[in-house]
């Protein structure tokens, strides 16, 4: 009996109140096909209802890919449980899914990637579920928010506190899926799925494992289907006896608006020069500044934003290959890509299972991360994952709590305020106007990186703006270097509403960062490379 089936007959099982796991991460992965059918089935026959869906990492975007948007309507969905959603530019029409949301119209949770991984592992081997310390003192531990998005969330907690050995843990029972939704390029009869086309293998086989020992409902997704025993066994990374439908379709996107690269997929190594170079400004600034924080030999986490450049200067400073790369969809090595391509990398060296990446991240396996900012709290906190009046514009948290619960370094970049027009002239910024909105508050609207556990675990965190760097103590932030051109009382205290410290030491930020060429970075250096010293203007 074959396993092909189209993709409204692989959805017309499907009953209300299942339990739904969709591996992707927003075009990355997507089985947008098989989404678009099951909110086709709800459109024409009002059934199935009152579903939950698990989302590890956003399905669907802006930008030719809808996934979740297609099952995002009243009656359909009754729950979401995320670590990230669709987003997109302020002035884009928000999402359905974040009307919903916002509406009222289903219970929502931001969950941290990683833990949701987490729960589906725990689910699949019927264990009961998860104990965590990823997320204390943040929106995910229930004396703040507990991951709820919205009052409906509220009214059903999903992790609560739990003592274990003689400590203060957070616990999330398993959640158990009956029905799963992945994507692979290539399945043969038998539903042994290859991946040799997507950019990632995210958390497909744990989905498909935690369903299938559920006795659920498994749906595959891919490009084609051939015969069996046409794909070599260690290329298969879901074998065909966790399979039950196989939906064959040739035209799905590779990810965010790509058709296909065949260097995301590791298929072909695409040339270093071919790779755009940030153009000189504020924003190049920020991440030369963040590149001397690095060390040669070092294995660097990096996410989305400002220091998403961070790569592409050292590529320009023929460092390429000095530091490897990590990042949470998986890639390990090569060239993190940008914008909405973000998730993938062209080159990696490797590919491992997300669930396996987060495994490494929540330990502190690894040795800096670099990461963006929306607000930061006087005390060092960070906000990434919640902006009230434009919600649709930030992805939640994705993978940031789990990557910074232990990090032993962390350089969180952006603007130093929401708006300024800035200019970079004889080695000097300028700032033609102020902007409008702070950044750097008393304290954040919703706290995704704790700065007070930091300072207690001893992490290394530093923040870097195009205007000064500063430090987290015990005493809060605390501005160590500031760019030359700069006035600290005018430029620097009187435009944040949160209290900053000065250092009796401070410096000018590296000259260098300010010219219009190379800097002849050397990461062999400890630390970063020795700034020059002057005295504040």
């Amino acid at each position: 009996m074959t396993k092909q089936v189209s993709a409204a007959q692989a959805v017309a099982g499907i009953a209300d109140g299942s339990t739904i796991a969709v591996n992707s991460s927003s075009g990355l992965c997507c089985p947008d096909a098989v989404l678009k059918a099951l909110g086709q089935r709800f459109d024409d026959t009002s059934h199935p209802r009152d579903l939950t869906t698990i989302h590890p990492i956003a399905a669907g975007d802006f930008f030719g890919t809808k996934g979740v948007d297609h099952i995002a309507k009243p009656g359909l969905l009754r729950r979401i449980i995320g670590g990230s959603y669709p987003s997109g530019p302020t002035n884009a029409d928000p999402p359905e899914i974040w009307k919903m949301i916002t509406g009222e119209a289903l219970a929502a949770y931001n969950v941290p990637s990683g833990i949701i991984f987490d729960i589906l592992r725990e689910a699949g081997a019927k264990r009961p579920g998860v104990l965590t310390k990823v997320g204390l003192d943040t929106f995910v531990d229930p004396k703040h928010d507990g991951c709820a998005m919205n009052e409906t969330a509220k009214q059903a907690p999903i992790v609560r506190h739990t003592a274990f050995d003689g400590d203060d843990w957070l616990y999330f029972p398993a959640i158990t899926p009956n029905v799963a939704i992945i994507r692979a390029t290539t399945s043969d009869q038998r539903g042994n799925l290859s991946f040799e086309q997507e950019g990632a293998y995210l958390g497909a086989m744990e989905m498909a494992l935690a369903v299938h020992n559920a006795g659920g409902y498994v749906i595959a997704q891919v490009r084609r289907v051939c015969q069996n025993g046409t794909i070599r066994p260690h290329d298969v990374h879901v074998p065909g006896i966790l399979i039950d439908a196989i939906v064959e379709e040739p035209d799905m996107l590779q990810t965010t608006a790509t058709r296909h690269d065949p260097a995301i997929s590791g298929e072909v190594i695409r040339p270093l020069d071919s790779f755009d170079i940030p153009n000189f400004g504020p924003a190049k600034v920020i991440a030369r500044r963040v590149a001397q924080e690095l060390q040669k030999g070092w294995a660097v986490n990096v996410g989305f934003g400002v220091s998403a450049n961070v790569p592409r200067i050292l590529l320009e400073e023929g460092l390429h290959g000095d530091v490897t790369w990590v990042i949470e969809q998986g890639a390990v090595g090569g060239v993190p890509l940008l914008d909405f391509k973000f998730g993938c990398a062209s080159n990696a060296e490797a590919f491992v299972t997300s669930p396996h990446q987060f495994a490494y991240f929540q330990a502190g396996g690894f040795d800096a991360s670099l990461l963006s900012f929306l607000e930061i709290g006087q005390d060092g906190s960070v906000n990434v994952s919640r902006l009230r009046a434009t919600p649709h514009r930030t992805a939640g948290a994705g993978g940031f709590v789990d990557i910074t619960a232990r990090a032993r370094k962390i350089i969180f970049s952006g603007n130093f305020n929401a708006g300024a027009k800035l200019r970079i002239e004889e080695g000097r910024l300028t700032i033609l106007r102020e902007g409008k909105i702070a950044k750097i508050v008393p304290a954040v609207d919703q706290i995704s990186f704790s700065g007070k556990r930091a300072v207690a675990q001893g992490q290394q965190i530093t923040y870097v703006t195009e205007r000064c760097v500063m430090q987290l103590t015990e005493q809060g932030l605390v501005v160590t270097e500031i760019a030359p051109g700069i006035d600290v009382e005018r430029d620097i205290l009187r435009q944040a509403t949160g209290r900053i410290h000065v250092s009796d030491a401070l410096r000018l930020m590296d000259a260098r960062l300010f010219q219009d060429a190379p800097m002849t970075l050397d990461l062999d250096t400890p630390g970063r490379v020795p700034i020059r010293t002057g005295t504040a203007p």
